[in-house]
């Protein structure tokens, strides 16, 4: 016993050391990087190209640790990857068409980690650069189907000639768990009201297949995204939509790069010192200088001054789960947001607001206290939504008392719909792993939200009460918010997600656009001629958040998504569930942007117990 002790002690001390020399390692590191980086000063030259590689998940904005420290295996790296957010992508852009110093926009694009909504925002930020009359030259080894439809804005699209063009549609393969549950003896107790049909996140558990009604919303969502995206490119290529629906049916441009030169999907199969020679020439560099090159993150630092003015514009970005308490750069808190919405609205410099909603949802309650400080902040000044990715179901709830909401036409929102469930795993407790429980209550459902007991009639009525009521909570305050009768908010409600092209057709949002049109309708509505941008929540930078368990759960969840590569999405589909607690208004899926595969979510009634 003794020696068990002794290793165990010298264990838990060999970890500890280990954790406190990385902390060291990293704090040390983090100081010297901060210094080199103070004493370098990024400097804008003449005939200098914007160089945009944006291969890795963008943010809503640019985090504050500009080191972009990633981690690779177990070691810390400082690399100069560039990390810019949505905020500072569609700023450079905006700048760069009117900088004398920029000549041209360089992307290099393989697989972009974002959705099309963004994508498509930062083309049409792309598209209004061009009229300055500057260039701008795509080159990638490969091009996922997400960066070839960023790639079709530019002048020039290159291809290395072993790379791949893959463009093959959109797609869904949702898991079921039906015979598997049946297989282990576990119940899921399903609690929704009984026309949430579209609400498919339950439907694993007791289907085998998509219901008709599931596939039928997801056949019309990916349709009306599909056919925007082949629209653009049809437009940018001149390629006929009926010709990209062939390709994309045969894959030929996957397997045949010479294919996609022959029908002008790209306009030259080149090595990357050739693209090098072709940045000589556009930019008159003779070919023994250097050719100035400005990455995204270093821009941000110089380029011109966009907004100038002393009253200023708020924009609040409202990103990832909804949940109860604080949040961070990757989820909604009630606590956080409300704090940040009474900041701008208390602000007397801030003369109207921006909301930029990215978010699926979440817990009901964290909406309803949220939307409440929407509401109070619309009543005093000009409140905009600016919908991203996503704007669904909690998503949707909190943007429903603002003024006016944009959204991109490949935004998914709507999500009307509320539901939970509640596991019994009675059976494969008792009958598969032989455990057995027993209780001691003092009162009648004392042990109500047991998962080793299926509910009692009782207990699944009031339930089943709790979630209508939610439900019936949730369309009036759309069909009073929208100025839309509660019947007809009923009908394309039910759980059912539309894509931003659609939702505007049933009044679900006001106009097609980005945040940059957002922001221009706010500025109209507050009468402003010249203003400045006021961001909030307040961003902690690398030091002050450096103690906190969010910031080591992001370096925990980097570590791991470096290993997982695109399976990430299954561990963070497990993650949103874990952060699941009371009655869920959370979008029904997600899509994944390498493998488009669609990850289903429980949303739980989950109650909190103890068991000593």
């Amino acid at each position: 016993m003794k020696s068990f002790f002794k290793t165990l002690f010298a264990s838990f001390l060999g970890s500890a050391l280990l954790l406190i020399l990385l902390f060291i390692i990293l704090v040390t590191s983090l100081i010297s990087s901060m210094a080199s980086s103070t004493e370098t000063k990024v400097s804008l030259k003449p005939q200098t190209v914007l160089y945009m590689n944006l291969n890795y998940e963008i943010p809503d904005r640019t985090s504050p640790n500009s080191l972009g420290i990633t981690l690779s295996g177990m070691n810390f790296n400082f690399t100069e990857t560039d990390l810019a957010g949505m905020n500072d992508i569609m700023n450079n852009i905006k700048a760069a068409a009117n900088d004398p110093n920029i000549s041209g926009i360089l992307l290099e694009l393989s697989t972009i980690m974002t959705s099309y909504a963004n994508i498509e925002e930062i083309r049409n930020q792309l598209i209004e650069f061009k009229k300055s009359g500057k260039f701008i030259i795509s080159y990638a080894e490969a091009y996922s189907q997400y960066a070839y439809y960023l790639a079709t804005v530019s002048d020039k699209i290159y291809m290395l000639a072993d790379g791949v063009l893959d463009i093959h549609g959109l797609a869904s393969q949702p898991m079921f768990y039906k015979h598997l549950f049946e297989k282990l003896d576990i119940e899921m107790q399903i609690i929704r009201p009984e026309n949430n049909k579209f609400k498919s996140a339950v439907e694993p558990y007791f289907l085998d297949k998509m219901s008709e009604a599931n596939r039928e919303q997801t056949s019309v969502l990916w349709n009306s995204v599909w056919n925007k995206i082949c629209s653009d490119i049809s437009i940018s290529r001149n390629i006929s939509v009926d010709k990209i629906n062939q390709f994309a049916d045969d894959l030929t441009l996957l397997f045949d790069s010479k294919a996609a030169l022959d029908n002008n999907f790209i306009d030259g199969l080149k090595y990357r010192d050739e693209i090098i020679a072709e940045l000589h020439n556009l930019t008159n560099t003779a070919n023994n200088k250097k050719i100035n090159i400005i990455k995204n993150t270093q821009y941000a630092k110089v380029r011109p001054e966009l907004y100038e003015g002393e009253d200023k514009i708020a924009i609040i970005y409202a990103s990832g789960q909804i949940i109860d308490g604080e949040g961070d750069e990757t989820t909604i808190g009630s606590t956080t947001l409300s704090e940040a919405l009474r900041q701008a609205r208390t602000d007397k410099k801030v003369k109207a607001i921006v909301m930029r909603v990215n978010s699926p949802g979440g817990s009901a309650v964290a909406s309803e206290v949220i939307r409440r400080e929407v509401e109070l902040a619309a009543k005093e000044k000009p409140f905009i939504v600016s919908m991203g990715n996503y704007a669904a179901s909690g998503g949707y709830w909190i943007s429903s008392s603002s003024d006016y909401i944009f959204a991109d036409p490949t935004t998914l929102t709507g999500s009307i719909g509320v539901f939970g469930t509640v596991p019994n795993l009675e059976g494969f407790m008792t009958d598969k792993i032989g455990l057995s429980f027993d209780v001691v209550k003092t009162n009648e459902n004392s042990d109500f939200g047991s998962i080793v007991k299926p509910m009692t009639p009782y207990q699944l009525k009031m339930m089943q009460k709790h979630v209508t009521n939610t439900y019936d909570d949730f369309i009036t305050l759309v069909s009073t918010e929208r100025n839309l009768s509660k019947t007809f908010v009923d009908s394309i409600a039910q759980g059912r997600v539309w894509s931003g092209a659609d939702a505007i057709e049933i009044g679900l949002v006001d106009e097609l656009g980005g945040i940059e049109k957002a922001i221009a309708y706010a500025a109209k509505e507050a009468n402003l001629q010249a203003y400045s941008i006021k961001e909030y929540p307040k961003q902690e930078d690398i030091f002050e958040s450096l103690f906190k368990t969010e910031t080591q759960e992001y370096y925990a969840k980097s570590f791991i998504k470096n290993k997982l590569n695109d399976k990430y999405q299954y561990f963070e589909a497990i993650e949103r569930l874990n952060k699941i607690e009371g009655v869920q208004a959370l979008m029904p899926f997600m899509y994944s942007t390498n493998t488009l595969s669609i990850i289903y979510y429980d949303y739980h009634i989950r109650t909190k117990t103890d068991i000593r």
